[in-house]
């Protein structure tokens, strides 16, 4: 059943996308034109610093910020590679103890990696040795021996005929794993896909050898072209896009790759924007926003932090019809539900840990994880519940490659600088009444004009009166109020004067 339509927004600027299942957004994807994503781009760098101690490296690739490798994304002779893996991004290695890093690198030496992880944070962009090229139905592994096939792929026929395949059109040297779509194709459309590749590959091997380092010798595809790859499948009936340049880019290589795909790509050009007509764009501004109401009535909190992020359930408006367990069981069925559909449509990934609210039955428990877990299945990211700690707390692993669709849209907040809360109003008044008994004994006989924000001083003249006429008294001072609207409401000025 066709039920999925994509929906592609391109400007010179910014390209968004936005998937719809059933006519509600799944999933979001943001792409700028000055911060593009570097994740899966190949480079040829330079070690600047192997650190022993922590069996890592730092490389220089070219960006502000040296770039981040590990010991276990080293390129080795691995024999052992995990077959069942649920996509190619999924393949690594199953060695838990790896040779001294200093045995592998040396500084100034130069090496070909790619980059697994933008930089996120202060944190720089994390590479891998562990070379891969996508491609529609295959992604080739260079120089790293290895047959593996999709586990969303759960029927074994189809997969022994897929690994049976591979072994016939794998090249020598080289690895391939058959992607999801590769469900059903035949051995010419397999074939072509690896020839495509290994074309792609041959440029990369060429202008390596041709360039110093630190160089970019291989540029992923743009957001467009990724979506047509990885996203668009045999449950797409349409994607429509409202560029006409890149409509035209998208066709062409239709024509020459994915004749398949042809006839599902629409050029929109009428005059109400194309996220407005699908009324996507409403959605998108809700993406920012940290409660999620239920359609019970019950709403979860997004909390997201630098090292982890937050989700609570909690029951809000929901009372139920027969009893309290009753009313919890269905708030917390239909949080899993909302909280598998935010973690795709905000990209949110690492590690999440959700407070669902207490359940009595282990029965109930158990029904609303086993939903949670099958619902994370279904995400095209890997994603599971890792475990359940002692105080009842569910945590979520999500595989992060880019930045969540929060941190690309938004930045700290320069008024709190981002601790989510300001100052009450009343804390300010009572800062204000210290900062005067601070500077009190040296303004003797002096007059402090002291400026703050309307509801600051407001509160300072009506229910602080009391205090401020007891400074004056105590330090021979006169203060005057004067508001200031345009002021933050955390910020405030004392000014001394001349005596009075």
């Amino acid at each position: 059943m066709q039920n999925k339509i994509i929906l592609i927004n391109s400007t010179s600027h910014e390209t968004r996308a936005a998937v719809l299942s059933q006519g509600n957004i799944s999933e979001l994807f943001l792409e700028r034109s000055r911060k593009r994503t570097l994740v899966g781009n190949i480079y040829k760098g330079k070690v600047v610093k192997v650190l022993p101690g922590m069996q890592s490296a730092f490389v220089d690739i070219g960006l502000h910020k040296a770039a981040f490798l590990h010991v276990a994304d080293i390129h080795t002779d691995i024999s052992d590679i995990e077959d069942e893996s649920e996509e190619y991004d999924d393949i690594v290695p199953t060695e838990t103890s790896f040779p001294p890093i200093e045995d592998l690198l040396h500084e100034g030496q130069e090496i070909i990696i790619q980059v697994a992880k933008d930089a996120t944070g202060n944190k720089g962009a994390r590479l891998t040795m562990h070379l891969s090229l996508a491609g529609r139905h295959l992604v080739l592994m260079p120089n790293y021996s290895h047959i593996g096939v999709s586990r969303k792929i759960e029927d074994e026929d189809e997969r022994d005929k897929l690994r049976d395949i591979l072994k016939t059109i794998c090249p020598a040297e080289h690895g391939l794993i058959a992607r999801t779509v590769s469900k059903g194709q035949n051995i010419d459309d397999l074939v072509a896909d690896r020839d495509y590749l290994l074309r792609i590959w041959a440029k990369v091997c060429e202008s390596a050898a041709k360039s110093g380092a630190p160089k970019l010798v291989y540029e992923d595809d743009n957001l467009i072209f990724r979506i047509l790859r990885d996203v668009v499948s045999e449950d797409t009936s349409e994607l429509i896009i409202d560029n006409e340049s890149d409509y035209n880019e998208l066709l062409q290589f239709c024509k020459d790759y994915l004749p398949e795909l042809e006839g599902k790509i629409t050029l929109y050009n009428k005059p109400t924007p194309l996220f407005d007509a699908y009324n996507v764009e409403l959605e998108i501004n809700r993406v920012l926003d940290k409660k999620i109401w239920l359609r019970s009535g019950g709403y979860i909190i997004i909390d997201p932090t630098e090292a982890l992020t937050v989700i609570d359930v909690n029951t809000g408006k929901f009372v139920g019809k027969r009893n309290f367990e009753e009313t919890i069981l269905k708030t917390n069925i239909e949080a899993a539900r909302e909280i598998a559909h935010q973690l795709k449509l905000r990209n949110i990934g690492g590690i999440i840990i959700v407070d669902f609210i207490d359940m009595e039955v282990s029965e109930n428990k158990t029904k609303v994880l086993n939903l949670l877990d099958e619902l994370l299945r279904e995400d095209r990211a890997r994603a599971s519940v890792v475990n359940i700690t002692p105080l009842g707390l569910v945590e979520i692993t999500r595989k992060r490659a880019q930045e969540s669709v929060i941190r690309l849209m938004s930045e700290p907040c320069p008024y709190c600088e981002g601790r989510g809360v300001i100052k009450s109003r009343l804390t300010v008044c009572y800062d204000i009444l210290r900062m005067i008994r601070r500077i009190g004994p040296e303004s003797k006989g002096k007059r402090l004009l002291l400026e703050a924000h309307n509801e600051v001083a407001d509160i300072l003249l009506s229910n602080e009166r009391e205090s401020l006429d007891a400074l004056e008294k105590d330090f021979d001072i006169s203060i005057e109020v004067q508001f200031r609207p345009n002021f933050h409401l955390e910020n405030y000025e004392i000014i001394p004067l001349n005596k009075r």
